[in-house]
């Protein structure tokens, strides 16, 4: 059974971007993975980064279960997702465990730097799955094949100076939207958060407008996913596509 991994910055940040393909994926078969590189910890106004911390990682786990993931535990805090090797010896090892065919990760350009990181992190991660000289935090032996990365759509659909991004790739999730609201809704200690911090009204609410702007974008879909293709040279073939074949009922290339 193939395996995709989805390594994103934060606890909710997969169900915001990329669950419904997850879903997809898995429906055709192959293994999902869910990892959030940072435990959350300063997403309250209320409790105190530890109390957030436990919070946060048990609404992480209920989503990766409905979801149908395997789990993956976070391996830094908020604010402290910084491209170091450290932090990418531990990732590398995570990468060469799941061996991934299919990596779906955060646009490299966004609104905040642990998005940003936790992309730059992936993508290096990725590409040294495979050489043996470089040693993982635990040791992992290195693993051959192909990894086609893919980048989300940024936050808002947006780079941080307001343009407009548009994918290279839509997946249809118009049929798994119940489930992608419910995992996302398993992160419940978010909702006071983030109306408070970021103005999202109902995070939900959010969640869906933002997926249905990336639908109307395609000009055919209600509800989409948006992904950017990664360039292949050290990953995987040019012409791998591993993600739009999986979904072929229901993903769309902008040619």
């Amino acid at each position: 059974m193939p395996n995709a991994l989805a390594i994103f910055a934060h606890p909710d940040d997969i169900e915001f971007s990329a669950a419904g393909t997850l879903l997809l994926l898995r429906q055709a078969g192959w293994k999902i993975h869910y990892l959030n590189v940072s435990s959350g910890n300063l997403g309250s106004m209320t409790l105190p980064p530890n109390e957030v911390r436990e919070v946060r990682r048990e609404e992480a786990q209920r989503a990766a279960e409905i979801l149908g993931a395997t789990w993956h535990p976070p391996l830094a805090e908020d604010l402290e997702i910084v491209y170091q090797v450290e932090l990418l010896r531990q990732l590398a090892a995570i990468v060469r465990r799941v061996n991934p065919g299919i990596i779906l990760t955060h646009s490299p350009v966004d609104y905040m730097e642990d998005h940003i990181a936790t992309a730059r992190l992936a993508v290096t991660a990725a590409f040294a799955r495979g050489m043996p000289n470089f040693v993982t935090d635990p040791h992992v032996k290195h693993v051959e094949g192909e990894a086609t990365l893919y980048h989300a759509q940024p936050h808002m659909n947006r780079d941080p100076l307001g343009a407009v991004i548009t994918p290279g790739i839509y997946v249809d999730v118009s049929s798994v939207m119940d489930t992608k609201r419910d995992a996302l809704a398993a992160h419940e200690s978010q909702k006071t958060w983030l109306d408070r911090t970021q103005g999202m009204n109902s995070y939900l609410k959010t969640m869906e407008d933002l997926t249905r702007e990336v639908g109307s974008m395609s000009g055919r879909f209600q509800f989409a996913e948006g992904w950017r293709k990664h360039l292949h040279a050290g990953f995987c073939r040019a012409d791998a596509d591993p993600l739009s074949e999986a979904l072929v009922n229901h993903a769309f290339v902008r040619a």
